[in-house]
């Protein structure tokens, strides 16, 4: 297996602050020549799973998000995984619990003839599946635009702020409390290109999208200023010294609900907090080091009155994450 250094780690890291920051700058602020870091993102591409990729912002794509758990029979859930894996309206398709049951992220339409076509026509046809439940996802706390603190504590301050700074990161902070942009079809049309690799040149997505260079260049800056997308750097979690991933289904008291979500992301383990409908209210997905580790954070982490039921679900394998299928 491959084993990262601290090269690779601050090459993700700085794909992180800023996706799309020129290998030149990475190069410069990691200390290394350019084809060095070249070579090291390619290697990781190929070894390690390391993709990037551009997604909308859940207030701006003008979709739903649902959490839809399917228990299936074990014989049928890796041929049920892979097909949901393979849609277009899909994100993190798991198989958890012993494998016996997938759980997968449904982008769904609010409105319409066809609205909510698979969670209510399609996937209780299915053959081998014995049960349904939908969460819809009402508030993310940790996750989507804010990393996983286990593969962004590479670089230093004063790194970041460079990265930021000469890369021209735009500043998103004022962007969160304005109004949703909504998504044209030409923005769409744009993320299409971008969310098969968000590093994608400008020459190519223009010839992608039908637009101009300097078109292309003008709305990404526009729609990264109004937070209207984000970027997505995956990579393989065993790598990252992660051995036992983890749904964490929750039930805490509505009063403390806020507070508990709040104080979640906060910790170094998850790396989503999610506020849903249903009879768990909060979803949160656990990264630890070992099945102790994961022990030592139910038992001393969580242990919280306000957090009355724990339903842990073990992910034994990840078909499709935010974007990219996994292969193998």
């Amino acid at each position: 297996m491959l084993v990262l250094d601290d090269l690779d780690r601050g090459l993700i890291h700085a794909l992180q602050v800023d996706a799309r920051a020129p290998f030149t700058l990475v190069a410069d602020v990691l200390g290394c020549s350019t084809q060095t870091v070249v070579r090291r993102y390619r290697r990781l591409h190929a070894q390690a799973g390391l993709r990037v990729v551009a997604l909308p912002a859940p207030r701006s794509s003008g979709t739903q998000q649902w959490f839809v758990r399917l228990t299936a029979a074990t014989r049928s859930a890796h041929d049920i995984a892979l097909a949901l894996a393979r849609r277009p309206d899909t994100s993190w398709v798991r198989l958890t619990s012993g494998g016996t049951e997938i759980v997968a992220i449904i982008h769904a339409e609010p409105a319409g003839p066809d609205a909510h076509g698979l969670l209510l026509r399609d996937i209780p046809r299915t053959a081998g599946i014995t049960a349904v439940s939908a969460h819809h996802l009402l508030h993310i706390y940790l996750g989507g635009p804010t990393a996983w603190r286990g593969r962004v504590d590479a670089l230093d301050a004063g790194q970041q702020a460079r990265l930021r700074t000469e890369a021209g990161t735009p500043d998103t902070t004022g962007a969160r409390g304005s109004p949703a942009h909504l998504l044209t079809d030409e923005d769409r049309l744009l993320l299409a290109a971008l969310r098969e690799d968000a590093r994608t040149s400008y020459a190519d997505l223009a010839a992608a999208t039908g637009f101009t260079a300097a078109t292309v260049a003008r709305r990404l800056a526009e729609l990264r200023a109004r937070g209207a997308l984000f970027f997505d750097v995956d990579v393989e979690p065993a790598l990252l010294g992660v051995t036992v991933s983890a749904l964490l289904w929750m039930q805490v008291a509505p009063a403390h609900l806020d507070a508990v979500a709040t104080a979640l992301a906060g910790h170094e383990e998850l790396a989503v907090v999610a506020a849903t409908t249903g009879p768990t209210n909060l979803v949160a997905h656990a990264l630890c080091r070992d099945a102790e580790a994961l022990h030592h954070y139910l038992t001393r982490r969580v242990a919280w009155d306000a957090v009355t039921r724990i339903e842990t679900a073990p992910v034994l394998r990840t078909y499709k994450a935010a974007a990219t299928l996994r292969a193998g």
